[in-house]
């Protein structure tokens, strides 16, 4: 067993005792509890992190075993013992023996959190015996400022309980606040990523999830919301796109298609954004993320992402159809936004639904998999056609706010770029009409029905509001009904009668 390393940060002068608070039982039991049970790995790492083992070479085996679990590899000695060789730090941690020592002796099994935590408890007195050592020390310099003194010890404490929240000690105040800052702060008020507030296809700190079958231009309406992201392009489909720091592309779903296809927007002018703010993850994650709900968030902060996009979910998930894996799957979908990262999701629709009937309405449970994949998404798009057909319609099954469409799209296949079909546009449609047009009228002709549904006709009426509202179009109220029968009201095209002034 490796020698007790040399005190740290005592101060018998100052009657502090030399040797640091610990528990290096604690410690041992933890690691040979993950060694035993690689699942344990899970458990321990909510509650400590690596800096918080008091012997160094306990740190070294902590990340050995995070990097194993991370492969979903075996943890046990004989494995970790092979990965600490390779690193070469198979011996600065004791060698086999050691190893071997800490999987035979006592191994928390069901107290492994347990002893974690006592862990975590010893790293926390040792980070504030060293806050209490430095104000000593600062306040024994010739000229010192109390007021500086107190603003140093401050931060540093500030900084201790920051890091006790985000892990350890503090994981069951984790993601508490109070209800003022709840409302205030968590951003039930900030600017939509994609859309409007009024219509907002993709919301900041809830996920946007496009699906539809192979083919329909999923991956080709995502590149040109990443490109927009990315600040090469202000809107996608007529719709704002807010700028983002840095994106990372998990292009795990034919990684060559998926260049082939983002190539098609790309130009020399963009190299410089592509190389400063996209990074693209190629090929399979190193475990799922059912497994390791973390990686998701650790993925985007290793890479300095602010914007996450999974391409596609089939290959981020062990299955799509276990209830227990999708809820999996939401934590670590949720774990990654409340670290502050944007999630976009691509995914496909149900095999038994492909052959559904053009132009029907999709539903949620047209998606593949668990129910619980799409109830904590917080907007899902849906693409309905048939695969290279560049005409396809855009169905919001999940709104955050207002719901967009449907919308007839165009896709240029050869230039990546979508639009919305100008035929089936409300402005333009109201603009050919000089006679005016109700809200059924409109309905009519976006449904493509005879009698359209009471639906359809409350979405003609809010897209002909919302035309009021920008200045495209005027109002005629109704009149109510009589003996002679009520008026129902009227929409004018504002574009169409100024042209004409003109």
């Amino acid at each position: 067993m490796p020698s007790r390393p040399a005190a740290r940060d005592g101060a018998p002068g100052l009657g502090i005792p030399s040797v640091p608070p610990h528990n290096a039982e604690a410690e041992q039991a933890v690691l040979g509890s993950c060694m035993y049970d690689p699942g344990v790995v899970d458990e321990v790492r909510a509650v400590l992190d690596g800096s918080d083992f008091y012997r160094p070479h306990h740190e070294t085996i902590w990340h050995a075993l995070l990097t194993l679990r991370a492969a979903d590899a075996p943890t046990d000695p004989i494995a970790l013992g092979e990965h600490l060789a390779g690193t070469g730090d198979l011996n600065r941690v004791g060698g086999p023996s050691y190893l071997h020592q800490l999987v035979s002796g006592m191994h928390a099994g069901g107290s492994a959190a347990y002893y974690a935590g006592i862990v975590r408890e010893k790293a926390g007195l040792r980070r504030l015996q060293q806050t209490g050592v430095r104000t000593i020390q600062r306040a024994q310099e010739p000229g010192a400022d109390p007021d500086e003194i107190r603003a140093a010890v401050e931060t540093e404490l500030r900084d201790e309980r920051e890091k006790a929240l985000a892990s350890g000690q503090g994981r069951l105040s984790r993601y508490i606040v109070d209800g003022w800052k709840f409302v205030t702060e968590t951003g039930a008020d900030t600017e939509p990523l994609w859309g409007t507030r009024e219509q907002t296809v993709w919301s900041s700190g809830e996920s946007l999830m496009i699906v539809g079958p192979p083919g329909v231009g999923k991956t080709t309406l995502a590149h040109q919301v990443v490109l927009a992201r990315l600040g090469l392009h202000d809107t996608v489909l007529d719709m704002p796109v807010s700028p983002s720091k840095r994106v990372l592309y998990l292009a795990m779903d034919r990684p060559k298609q998926i260049a082939k296809a983002m190539a098609r927007r790309v130009t020399p002018d963009h190299q410089a954004a592509l190389r400063d703010r996209l990074a693209v993850w190629q090929g399979p994650l190193p475990t799922t993320l059912d497994k390791e709900p973390d990686l998701l968030a650790d993925l985007a902060a290793a890479h300095q992402a602010d914007t996450i996009v999974i391409d596609s979910l089939k290959d981020a998930v062990s299955t799509m159809v276990d209830d227990s894996l999708a809820v999996a799957f939401h934590n670590a979908r949720m774990r990654a936004l409340r670290n502050g990262v944007e999630v976009m999701e691509l995914h496909h629709q149900r095999k038994a639904t492909a052959d559904a009937p053009r132009g029907q309405r999709p539903t949620l449970d047209r998606v593949y998999g668990s129910t619980w994949i799409t109830s904590g998404a917080g907007s899902v798009l849906f693409i309905a056609g048939e695969a290279g057909d560049p005409a396809v319609t855009l169905h919001h099954l999940k709104t955050p706010t207002g719901e967009i469409g449907p919308l007839q799209l165009i896709h240029d296949h050869t230039r990546g770029t979508t639009r919305i079909d100008p035929a089936l546009d409300p402005s333009q449609l109201l603009a050919a009409h000089p006679g005016g047009m109700t809200t059924r009228d409109l309905a009519t002709l976006l449904s493509g029905e005879a009698t359209p549904t009471r639906g359809a006709v409350e979405k003609a009426r809010r897209a002909l509001d919302r035309l009021v509202a920008k200045g495209k179009a005027t109002k005629r109220e109704g009149t109510a009904g009589g003996s002679g029968g009520g008026q129902q009201a009227r929409y004018y095209s504002a574009l169409r009668h100024i042209s004409a002034v003109s």
